[in-house]
């Protein structure tokens, strides 16, 4: 009798602390969004879109009219500025994507080159914003990659990929990987980005996880996992701390969508004015393996 009467003063007390919270979506002016990158030995590649509410129905005809079209967009090294030209590509489904990148017929020419610094110059609708990265050293590298089969799998075709990496002495070498599967684009891991804090002045071998479309939901069942007759690329690239940053944050937060226990973040980008993206650099290095069938 004594439980059950305190069984009860317990329920009355849960229900008496329940309050309801309703939360109204405030909706905000959109943002000038950035996705920029310049690499070793390519031209850089600058998408500028503007950023969508929350609540916001996405489709195609949304994600078109997110494209800012006709900005002024320029890269400065040095004491030479390359003006930037918009393109548009169209997929087979008919939608179109539009960038800026150099004009071919423009000389000289802007590649990107290891060691350099490079300042980013926008200005949209008569607001201006400027981003600045650099291409590291070519520091940390892969020296070999290998497979070896799926452990606890049952699956015989399923191959998990490794490297050897070496790690300069020094604190401060962050990396970002990228994987490609045949002739598919190359995609980053679901965790692409690494410090050097543990492994500092080391060499080690460690599993290359398949990268992941984030477009898509990741499968965890077939997560990471190669297949025997795959040609498999690993770019590995060395990146400044301000790269490192913005896509550790990033991940996590796309990571913590949905999950009621995790912690807020914030992602940190690189843009001035305001502006939410980053504009990063890499330092490529490229290794191919064919996996026999």
């Amino acid at each position: 009798m004594f439980r059950n009467l305190i069984f009860v003063w317990i329920c009355i007390f849960l229900t008496a602390c329940e309050r309801e919270i309703n939360i109204t979506p405030v909706n905000k002016d959109s943002r000038l969004v950035v996705d920029a990158e310049i690499e070793n030995g390519r031209a850089p590649i600058v998408v500028l879109s503007k950023s969508l509410n929350f609540f916001t129905t996405i489709d195609s005809a949304e994600l078109a009219n997110s494209y800012v079209r006709n900005a002024t967009v320029s890269i400065q090294e040095g004491n030479t500025i390359y003006p930037l030209k918009e393109f548009e590509i169209k997929d087979t489904s008919g939608n179109r994507f539009y960038y800026y990148s150099t004009d071919p017929q423009v000389t000289p020419q802007l590649i990107g080159q290891f060691g350099k610094t490079y300042k980013l110059l926008i200005n949209v609708n008569g607001l201006s914003y400027t981003s600045e990265t650099s291409i590291p050293l070519l520091t940390k590298t892969m020296d070999s990659i290998w497979w070896k089969p799926a452990p606890n799998n049952d699956d015989p075709k399923k191959v998990v990929l490794m490297a050897r990496v070496q790690d300069p002495p020094g604190l401060g070498n962050y990396i970002r990987y990228f994987t490609r599967q045949n002739s598919q684009a190359f995609l980053p891991g679901l965790n692409s980005v690494f410090d050097d804090n543990i492994i500092d002045g080391k060499t080690y071998e460690i599993q290359v996880d398949r990268g992941v479309n984030r477009n898509e939901d990741v499968d965890f069942e077939t997560y990471g996992f190669f297949q025997k007759g795959d040609t498999v690329s690993v770019k590995l690239c060395n990146i400044s701390k301000s790269t490192y940053d913005f896509w550790r944050t990033w991940e996590f937060n796309l990571q913590s969508v949905g999950n009621p226990f995790s912690s807020p973040g914030k992602v940190i980008g690189n843009i001035s004015n305001n502006a939410l993206g980053a504009f990063c650099g890499y330092a490529a290095q490229y290794r191919t393996l064919i996996i026999p069938k």
